[in-house]
């Protein structure tokens, strides 16, 4: 939201911006909510291969999906819409307040929590799975309309943890109109309030703020303790797309029947041509994934703070708050680049000539995606885009040290 004048925000932009994606918004509220439910599914996500099944094309004898990731997004989605016309809003350093952004602001952060409530609770417990302690995703049989939760642990069920974002009151009572109608909403929409949880803020502990995520605290944890397990999502190199436990344990759909279909942990290539075969949601690490979880733990512990705790890795004994575990996933993928003990650098595998010719020594390959057990760099090299996120991590573990 800068030029490249210091300070100088770009407000022009951002309102471009802000009016193209409420225009792509209103597109998915109106066609990939199928029921009205406030559930989502059949938009193209790009996780290509993670699913079951193509979750893009048509269900076995006319099912119908609830996507847990597809839904989270929309979370995402309008969290960050509501950030926007918040800052569109103004109202702070002597600026003016736009009530039309206000009315914005209001009307996402309404759809926010309605969404949440479907999650959680649209049927009994939503998408949650409570003997399980994990999201998944649903499909509803068209013949029977009997709903069978998809049992994969995956990035599926770890996305409605990147939904968050804590709403300072410094920033509402900069915004009348804004705070009146969400004490309006806490009044009137008693069962959704207790989507909206209040804590001090880190930021500034003598005032509250509001904490806007998907998961309650309980279940909050619940999912870290699959996420920061080595046997499950937490590799040495970051975060893996698909459990490691569905490398002995794969999930089955319909076992005996004409559908049946299976999903194992496969840390490497696809083993499927499903989206053409040439990624894999099966197992590697995916740099903007992981990016995402990282962020959203940082902003978890804003609201946290430093004496909520959980075990890093799971079991371990090793207990860390919110930021230090968002530190430790960013060490993790940044070792995935740096020399290790043997001179090598995990990224190019077996190749000797990245560590033996002096020309090819210094040659970082930005890969697409990477092994989810040895960090060995797959797919397109350069992938410039979503890789070049690790810059981000080395910069941020460099001022740590330089602190």
């Amino acid at each position: 939201m800068s030029t490249d004048k210091k300070e100088e925000r770009d407000r022009s932009f951002l309102e471009s911006v802000f009016l193209k994606l409420l225009m792509n918004f209103t597109w998915w509220v109106n066609r990939k909510d199928p029921n009205n439910q406030n559930l989502f599914a059949g938009g193209f996500l790009g996780l290509d291969n993670i699913g079951v099944f193509d979750r893009s094309a048509e269900l076995p004898e006319g099912g119908t999906m609830h996507q847990s990731d597809g839904t989270a997004w929309m979370c995402f989605y309008c969290l960050t819409m509501f950030g926007i016309a918040c800052e569109l809003a103004g109202g702070v350093n002597g600026e003016p307040v736009i009530e039309a952004y206000e009315d914005m602001a209001s009307k996402f952060f309404e759809h926010f929590v309605q969404i949440v409530d479907a999650m959680n609770l649209h049927g009994g417990t939503g998408l949650w799975d409570d003997d399980d302690g994990f999201y998944y995703d649903q499909v509803k049989c068209g013949v029977t309309d009997k709903v069978i939760p998809l049992k994969t642990r995956s990035l599926v069920g770890v996305l409605p943890l990147i939904a968050v974002s804590v709403l300072e009151v410094e920033k509402m009572n900069s915004l009348p109109g804004f705070q009146r109608r969400f004490n309006w909403f806490l009044k009137y929409q008693p069962n959704l309030r207790q989507h909206i949880i209040q804590r001090k803020s880190t930021r500034n502990g003598s005032s509250d703020a509001f904490l806007l995520a998907i998961p309650s605290e309980e279940r909050l944890r619940r999912m870290l303790g699959y996420i920061l397990d080595e046997d499950e999502f937490l590799s040495e190199y970051g975060l893996r797309s698909l459990s490691k436990y569905h490398e002995k344990h794969p999930y089955v759909f319909e076992p005996g029947s004409k559908h049946e279909l299976c999903v194992s942990y496969s840390p490497a290539e696809s083993k499927t041509s499903m989206f053409g075969g040439n990624s894999n949601w099966r197992g590697p690490i995916w740099l903007c994934i992981n990016y995402l979880v990282i962020e959203a733990l940082e902003r978890y512990h804003r609201s946290y703070g430093d004496d909520w705790k959980v075990e890093c890795p799971t079991r371990s004994g090793n207990w860390m708050n919110l930021r230090e575990v968002s530190q430790e996933l960013a060490k993790r993928l940044v070792k995935i680049f740096l020399l290790n003990e043997d001179g090598k650098r995990p990224l190019n595998g077996d190749e000797s000539i990245y560590s033996t010719d002096a020309h090819f020594r210094d040659l970082v390959l930005f890969y697409e995606y990477f092994h989810g057990d040895t960090g060995r760099g797959l797919g397109a090299s350069h992938q410039t885009g979503w890789t070049a996120l690790i810059i981000q991590h080395i910069q941020d573990i460099a001022e740590l040290r330089k602190d």
